[in-house]
């Protein structure tokens, strides 16, 4: 899974995450080695529609759920297959687009599939799967499920949001703007408009049909071309209001569904970035806290002191950028996406100690490579995805966003008071989406699920990404859920936490029990 933009400014400000998971990113700053899921059927295999299936179809949908999906074999030990869905589903004669899924099929005696998306919006599920299958899921799990992963519509192989060439990539992360000043602020809002012209043109109409509420629409059609009755996800991040949603649109269909690192449904862009910046900064204490009390910390003094050091290193990039060793120049927004790559996950605080310490001495070459981390860059100067633009995309869809200048300008004093060290880098999202080419969909509101299958929502108590309290609401909102608390540091529980968060999510996965609700970990 990738990394993704902490706030909507995608080329002025912070690449992070913000609503995705960084679970494989994590591993790889921790040094884990991903490997595959073991032996895989091989071979060809037609997978046809359950008729019981198909006659439950939502109306005119009909040719959707009943197609014949051809399950080849791929990336070595795995199967994959492309599913047809709607481009608009209010025009299901019109164009189709294709949905690419990837299957570790089950070790055992299969009992159904486990739908999987890592988070974003704009992260690879099928890539999460490939990746993951072998180490991220328990044996019970990978026993009982076929694990599916897909990329949702927009995503790397599913109809992708194209915008720009790698180069061009490049030169749009290394800009400065002076967000403060109007000619600065308009500057930028001139480049995102052109950006997304770019977008319009490149991708083509499909752009204007990347909304959640379409992505948990062919969720349900991925479910029937399983031939599941019930849906089993499990969703991180921004898969915790793809999964939302599908309950509400959905709700008899809700099979077994783990919701970890929720996001809120019911509140709005500026209060999400307002609680992620918090977040941010406590988990910053935190590592600091943590660095202070160990061998070969670059910082000094109490945590106070540590972060106002850290604030400072930022500010002096900030003002005079810094050449890395591969001749890059590194500006304050890339020193600080770097920053918070690895607070994602607290065994990869030692990468950030590492990358502090050269920083302290000149060296922000280390940094860079964290940034780079997080925008998918590899070293040889591709990226990976397009999980930047598929993020931008489908929040400009999903949310409503402030972007008059007087607005964007009190949020940024919002944002300074909750995050003094990190808030203005959250600032002035609302310029990704004032002229994006496709207005939003979407008003945020509370979810509403009547469903009898329990959800179970998972939060984690030092989320820098989603935090915990967000995971609360849902539960709330929800009705007919249970909610478990990891006592932790970093993004999602479920398989980086403890033998009690992933023995009571095992439990309920494999043989249906609830975990009692409230359950701290």
């Amino acid at each position: 899974m990738t990394a993704r933009p902490l706030s909507a400014r995608t080329r002025s400000r912070v690449t992070g995450v913000r609503a995705a998971g960084a679970l494989v990113l994590a591993m790889v700053l921790a040094s884990c080695s991903l490997i595959g899921g073991g032996k895989q059927e091989q071979g060809t295999a037609t997978a046809k529609a359950d008729p019981s299936i198909v006659a439950a179809a939502p109306e005119k949908l009909e040719k959707f759920y009943s197609q014949e999906v051809v399950w080849e074999p791929c990336e070595n030990d795995y199967q994959c297959a492309k599913v047809t869905v709607p481009m608009d589903y209010d025009k299901p004669d019109g164009e189709t687009i294709q949905i690419a899924a990837l299957k570790a099929s089950s070790t055992g005696k299969k009992t159904g599939s486990l739908l999987v998306n890592p988070g974003g919006p704009g992260a690879s599920g099928y890539d999460f799967v490939k990746d993951g299958a072998g180490t991220h899921f328990s044996q019970p799990v990978r026993e009982n499920y076929d694990l599916v992963g897909f990329d949702p519509r927009g995503v790397k192989r599913s109809s992708p949001v194209k915008c720009m060439t790698d180069a061009e990539r490049d030169a749009a992360r290394a800009k400065v703007y002076a967000l403060d000043t109007d000619a600065g602020l308009a500057a930028a809002v001139a480049d995102n408009k052109a950006i997304g012209a770019q977008c319009a043109e490149q991708t083509g109409p499909s752009l204007g049909h990347i909304d959640t509420v379409s992505s948990a629409k062919d969720l349900d059609v991925l479910r029937a071309v399983v031939n599941d009755d019930k849906l089993n996800y499990l969703g991180y991040s921004y898969g915790t209001f793809l999964g939302s949603t599908y309950a509400s649109l959905f709700p008899d269909n809700v099979g077994r569904m783990v919701l970890d690192g929720a996001l809120d449904p019911s509140i709005s862009n500026e209060d999400l970035t307002s609680g992620q910046a918090r977040a941010f900064e406590k988990a910053l204490r935190s590592y600091v806290a943590h660095c202070l009390q160990g061998d070969g910390c670059p910082l000094s003094g109490d945590v106070d002191s540590g972060v106002q050091q850290v604030r400072d290193l930022i500010n002096a990039v900030q003002d005079t950028p810094r050449t890395a060793k591969d001749g890059r120049v590194v500006n304050g927004t890339m020193f600080v996406s770097g920053l918070i790559t690895p607070l994602y996950n607290n065994e990869s605080w030692q990468a950030l100690t590492q990358a502090l310490e050269a920083a302290m001495t000149g060296d922000v070459t280390l940094m860079l490579r964290l940034a780079d981390l997080g925008a998918d860059r590899a070293s040889n100067g591709t990226y990976t995805s397009n999980s930047t633009f598929a993020f931008n995309a489908i929040n400009c869809l999903d949310y409503p966003m402030v972007s008059d200048t007087a607005d964007m300008r009190a949020e940024e004093q919002r944002l300074l008071e909750d995050s003094p060290t990190l808030g203005y880098f959250f600032a002035y999202g609302g310029t990704n989406c004032v002229d994006w080419p496709y207005k939003n969909v979407r008003t945020p509101a509370p979810v509403e699920y009547t469903g009898e299958s329990t959800i179970v929502v998972v939060g984690t108590t030092g989320d820098p990404a989603t935090p915990v309290e967000w995971a609360g609401s849902l539960r709330k909102q929800l009705e007919n859920a249970t909610l478990l608390t990891w006592q932790g540091e970093g993004h999602t529980a479920y398989g980086r936490s403890n033998s009690c968060i992933e023995d009571a999510v095992d439990s309920y996965l494999v043989s249906g029990k609830v975990p009692a609700d409230n359950t701290v970990c």
